[in-house]
Parts: structure tokens; C-alpha cells; sequence
């Protein structure tokens, strides 16, 4: 592989040769792309089950004081050994017709999003960093614990609708040990599971896509719009998902950083050795070869945008939060640019980085706020604006 110091034109092939209609892009440059990443950076994204089972554990029409009705899944991906997904749906009442809805992936359950008891505790293995969390355990102490980032009311108020699940039910987040999906496809083969060749954001893409598989049937969901949004590492797994899975309309990886919105190559922020020395279960063995060659990827996160296209996407970023690098962010999303124009779309109204506060609402969209690495409540005005914006056009 040649070394590139630029970021690559998603527009040029593999061999070279230039990208010169839709069709070619449609049935070679994006399957090459696609390909590209799963190979070298991500691993694939497991197989769609042959057969899943969408459980109703419970539907209430008086959530929030009777603002919307909360309606609780439990996806069965297959057989008993299989991931079972707990899907959250907050869906608003009193809207005339389905809702469009927010798919967000959380650190923590879908109990530590509301104080209603009627939410189950999430029974996967969770990080100590969760409140409420005891050996490794959701406990009834970590009931609202995230709820202050997650305004449900104003969501509803907005709208939209929220489905919510934990990244844990797919696979837990641990270098050492698989307990989700690729252990069951492993089948007792440690051979077939090893922590450092996994590829856990392509496995919890995965849980996004089979999670979009229950909201198209949903009567209560707009299936033309679905929005999956993800903070952080679940920022990382957002952006991925909407690249392989057309049926997502738009992308929210917030503060995604390296990995997902921010680019592998250059010297700000984290970099390619240092997100795989932390966590060396996120990508496969590929990625890691490029520890010190950055260069040498065939691609970078400007060609996970375009995979996007012409979808809108929103990279939100913070400047106190520089390890995420918004700067190269926002680079990423020039890079990708001239994609979104090539089939026909605005791609990023803007030519420089905005004043701080300020949305740039075009397809491709950019917003940096002052704080810290984290997601508040006025994050979500910025991405219902976003949304409003896309989806009234």
C-alpha cells in the first residue's frame, strides 16, 4: 500500500482509476470501499440472523405524564445462546402519524435514560464506571443516573421518538472477553474469538442494524427516518452503521473522535497506536499494522462519510475536547465534500470552521460548542435542529 500523507479521494479507485458516473460508484467504488474498511480497519459486521424473534415485554401509553407512550422490546437474535437486544421506544403521543426517531446505542442501560421503574435493568455485564453498577451489575440505585443528558420530554415535545439500547446486550466492552455476538458465532472456539482481532464497533454496528430490523415494522416509527446517534465510542459505531445500512437516514456520531469522525492520519488528537493500545478490541488485527503508518490505509474516515452520501450528517464536536481532534473533523467532512456534490447533494455549506455555537445545517453539518468530552441536553436541541433542517427539505 502506497503512502498517503493527504487524505484519500474517495472518488479514485483502488487501482487508480477515476470515479466518473453514479453507477460506477453505486456498484464498485462504495462495495470497494466498503470491503476496504472491513478488511483493514473494522473486521466485518456479522451476518443478519436467518431468523429473529421481537418480543413486547410491555407497552404504556401514560409515559411522562402521559406525553408518550413507552414501549419496551426484547430482540432475539437467534437461538439461546444469542445476543437478546432490549430495545427502549419512546414514542410521542397525540402526533399525527408515525415519528421520526433517534436510534441511540448507551454506555450504561436504558434504566440508567428514566427513573420509570418499569424499565428492566439491563442484565448484561457493565463497566464499574456506571452508577448504580455493583460487581459488574445494574443495580435499582442506577435508575435516572444518565437521565439529565437524555431529555425525553423535550424529545417527545419535538416530535421525535427515541429508541434506545445497550451497547452491552450485543457485546460487552472489554478487551479481555467476548460475551455477545462473536462468542455465540465462536461457538466455544477461542480460535475464532480473540480480543485483539474482534472488531467490537462492527459488532455493535450490527446491534444498530438489528434494531432498525424491528423499527421499519413498527407502526408508531417513521421507517423513512431513522436517525442513529451515538456519543464517543457509540459515536464511532453510529457512523459506521449508517455507512453499511442505506435504510438510516442520517448520521449523529457526536464527538466520535478517532476512529469514527475524526481522521487517522495526522498528529493531533488520539491516534491510530494509541486507541489500539487502549482498547485493542474495537478493531480487528489489520488496523493495528498501521500503528506508525497511518499513511499507508487505502482510505480514512472521510470515505466512511461518503459511504453516507447522500444522507446528511452531523459531526458535533467540542472544544475543550481536542483529543477527539475537531479540527480534523471538520477536515473529514471536506474531504468528503466533493462525494456528496458528485451525486447531486450540497454536501458542507461551510469554508471554514463555524464560531463556536454556530450550526452549519447543510447536509454535511458541523457545530462545536465550548465544554468537554460529553453529551448534555443542549446537545439534543442541535441535533433535533439538524434533523428538522434535513428532513423538512
Amino acid at each position: 500500500l502506497p503512502s498517503q500523507t493527504a487524505l484519500p479521494d474517495p472518488l479514485l479507485m483502488l487501482d487508480g482509476r477515476p470515479v466518473t458516473s453514479r453507477a460506477q460508484w453505486v456498484k464498485e467504488r462504495r462495495p470497494e470501499l466498503k470491503a476496504l474498511f472491513e478488511h483493514y480497519m473494522y473486521g466485518a459486521i456479522p451476518p443478519k440472523p436467518t431468523r429473529a424473534v421481537a418480543r413486547n415485554l410491555g407497552e404504556y401509553h401514560d409515559f411522562l405524564g402521559g406525553k408518550a407512550t413507552l414501549k419496551l422490546v426484547r430482540l432475539e437474535t437467534g437461538p439461546a445462546k444469542a445476543p437478546r437486544i432490549d430495545l427502549m421506544l419512546v414514542m410521542p403521543n397525540g402526533r399525527p402519524g408515525p415519528a421520526p426517531v433517534f436510534l441511540a446505542m448507551d454506555f450504561c442501560g436504558n434504566h440508567a435514560l428514566t427513573a420509570d421503574p418499569r424499565v428492566p435493568l439491563a442484565r448484561s455485564w457493565m463497566g464499574s464506571g456506571c452508577k448504580g453498577c455493583t460487581n459488574n451489575a445494574a443495580t435499582e440505585a442506577a435508575r435516572g443516573s444518565q437521565a439529565a443528558d437524555w431529555p425525553l420530554a423535550e424529545i417527545v415535545g419535538r416530535g421525535f421518538a427515541l429508541a434506545a439500547f445497550y451497547s452491552g446486550d450485543v457485546d460487552s466492552d472489554r478487551k479481555e472477553v467476548s460475551d455477545g455476538i462473536y462468542a455465540w458465532l465462536a461457538a466455544g472456539d477461542p480460535a475464532r474469538n480473540n480480543p485483539t482481532n474482534r472488531g467490537t464497533i462492527a459488532a455493535w454496528a450490527w446491534g444498530f442494524h438489528r434494531c432498525v430490523d424491528y423499527l421499519v415494522t413498527e407502526p408508531g416509527v417513521d421507517a423513512h427516518r431513522i436517525a442513529a446517534l451515538g456519543h464517543s465510542r457509540n459515536g464511532k459505531t453510529a457512523l459506521l452503521a449508517v455507512a453499511f445500512d442505506e435504510r438510516i437516514a442520517i448520521a449523529f456520531p457526536h464527538q466520535a473522535g478517532c476512529g469514527g469522525s475524526a481522521p487517522s492520519r495526522g498528529k493531533t488528537g488520539e491516534s491510530v497506536k494509541a486507541i489500539n493500545g487502549a482498547f485493542p478490541h474495537w478493531f480487528n488485527a489489520q488496523f493495528k499494522l498501521f500503528n506508525d503508518a497511518p499513511e499507508g490505509l487505502p482510505f480514512d474516515q472521510n470515505c466512511l462519510v461518503a459511504l453516507c452520501a447522500p444522507r446528511p450528517v452531523l459531526f458535533s464536536a467540542a472544544e475543550g475536547d481536542q483529543w477527539a481532534n475537531p479540527a480534523g473533523q471538520f477536515q473529514v467532512l471536506q474531504a468528503a465534500d466533493p462525494v456528496y456534490r458528485f451525486l447531486g447533494a450540497k454536501g458542507l455549506a461551510a469554508k471554514e470552521i463555524p464560531p463556536r455555537g454556530q450550526l452549519v445545517d447543510s447536509p454535511l453539518g458541523y457545530y462545536v460548542r465550548e465544554g468537554k468530552h460529553s453529551m448534555t441536553s443542549d446537545d439534543w436541541t442541535v441535533f433535533m435542529n439538524f434533523a428538522d433542517a434535513q428532513w423538512r427539505k
